[in-house]
């Protein structure tokens, strides 16, 4: 995955969880589950762009 489909799916799952936070609590089930895609997205990002 090149960093460009990384940050397109980054700004996705953001968006989603945003709209999900909006109709539901942050402990609710699909938006923890769309945080930790989130986070994970985000985590593969890092690895991907940290200068070595």
């Amino acid at each position: 995955m090149c960093v460009k489909e990384l940050l397109r799916d980054i700004e996705e799952c953001r968006s989603r969880m945003i709209q999900l936070t909006a109709s539901a609590s942050f402990t609710d089930h699909s938006v923890v589950d769309t945080s930790t895609k989130l986070d994970q997205l985000l985590n593969k990002y890092y690895t991907l762009t940290a200068k070595k």
